[in-house]
């Protein structure tokens, strides 16, 4: 019998709660596998009163027994890899038997980072808004079959690693960008190489592979949100992967007719951080609420997140290019008080109405609202949907019936007991 994989993503611009539900959902499955993305993303879960932010560590790694793999669609920043496993190792998590890491992942280097900066630095007012951490460099490298990766500290490492260094350096100086130390980093960074030394290096792809002809089941997890990917997001303000489904296939070495369920987990609004277009963003006191209310910062930078109304334009879009088949809906919470709720069904684009998302949302672009009613009750004590109040229901109802896809999980809380599956 041949195991299952089903794939979890974000289907917004990223903290969509991916964390959280990774955890919750574990106890399902035998091998949680992360697939694309850096440390620039970061997944929070909080429970027994304890609060964990995850960067590149896969967030199966609570459930103890479960093999966590870290795929070769990752980049890896070996000294940031080393900061979040000693924390985990500190609060009695045994990762070294049970985090296995591909050593076709890509290392992000110490002059990535300063590439990055010097990159951001070079654009100036048309900025990304990186997070600074060598991700797209990094990617880039990949690409151009000039990276390093983790398989390559297992033979002539410092040769290898001088010769990156040098080009970068080239590229640096080309740049006119030279103000820059990396002498601490680097030790701290070289610390994080024999660290990473005494895991289990694999060829993850093999191992996931035998792990499903066994009848074994794997969970895959996403960074970021699929408004985010390379291909497919709001370019240029996205990342440097493919954040969605397909990528799962990319980044671990996957058939895709191995993939069974797609789990789409969105926000019961939209948040957005950095820069880049956003249509429903909300610039007034409502927007300012929502931020404090669902403490809208970002888990790695602290950086404030914008934030606005449901956009069902880029849902449709983000359902149809993962092949979604259940919804996920996190922080529904953080609208227990409003009034009024409101969700962005179409947009005008140069004054034309369209369901679809188009090519570019930089400019032109207005969101066509629907307006219900909240549902003003505090949900965050409740254990059974049938305690939901009617008029959230009925957001329930609207939200199924303009995505054409049900919502089988609600998350009323940070805390894994705040999560109520449908019946």
């Amino acid at each position: 019998m041949t195991g299952k994989v089903d794939v979890l993503l974000g289907l917004q611009w990223g903290d969509e709660g991916k964390g959280k539900v990774v955890d919750v959902l574990t106890p399902k499955y035998d091998v949680v596998a992360r697939f694309q993305g850096g440390p620039n993303a970061g997944h929070t879960l909080e429970f027994n009163g304890e609060k964990y932010v995850l960067r590149s560590i896969p967030s199966g790694i609570f459930q103890g027994g479960k093999i966590n793999i870290i795929g070769n669609g990752v980049v890896l920043a070996p000294d940031l890899f080393m900061d979040e496993a000693k924390d985990l190792e500190k609060s009695g998590h045994d990762l070294k038997s049970r985090l296995h890491i591909s050593k076709k992942a890509h290392l992000i280097m110490p002059t990535h980072r300063v590439l990055d900066a010097a990159i951001e630095a070079s654009k100036g007012k048309n900025k990304v808004g990186t997070t600074g951490k060598g991700i797209g460099p990094t990617y880039s490298d990949k690409i151009a079959r000039t990276g390093l990766r983790v398989g390559d500290i297992l033979e002539n490492f410092e040769e290898k690693y001088a010769a990156h260094k040098a080009k970068h350096e080239e590229t640096l100086r080309a740049m006119g960008y030279t103000d820059y130390d990396i002498t601490d980093v680097e030790k701290h960074w070289m610390e994080g190489i024999e660290y990473l030394r005494q895991f289990q290096l694999v060829d993850s792809e093999h191992e996931i592979n035998k792990t499903l002809k066994s009848g074994k089941s794997v969970l895959c997890e996403g960074a970021q949100g699929t408004m985010l990917d390379v291909d497919f997001g709001s370019y240029p303000f996205v990342t440097s992967s493919n954040t969605i489904c397909a990528g799962a296939c990319t980044g671990l070495g996957l058939g895709p007719n191995k993939i069974g369920e797609v789990y789409g987990i969105m926000k019961a609004y939209c948040t957005r951080v950095g820069a880049g277009p956003f249509p429903t963003e909300l610039f007034d006191e409502t927007g300012k609420k929502m931020r404090d209310i669902g403490h809208e910062y970002g888990a790695v930078t602290g950086r404030e997140r914008r934030c606005g109304w449901i956009d069902l334009v880029a849902l449709r879009y983000s359902i149809m290019v993962n092949g979604v088949t259940q919804l996920i809906m996190m922080k529904s919470d953080v609208l227990d008080t409003f009034p009024t709720i409101k969700a962005c069904v179409a947009y005008k684009v140069n004054g034309v109405e369209t369901p679809d998302f188009p090519y570019n949302i930089e400019s032109g672009v207005e969101p066509v609202y629907k307006e219900l009613p909240g549902w003003q009750t505090d949900m965050t004590q409740f254990t059974s949907e049938e305690q939901f109040p009617e008029a959230f229901k009925n957001y329930i109802k609207f939200l199924e019936e303009q995505l054409e896809t049900p919502i089988t999980i609600i998350s009323i809380g940070p805390d894994r007991e705040q999560t109520i599956v449908r019946g």
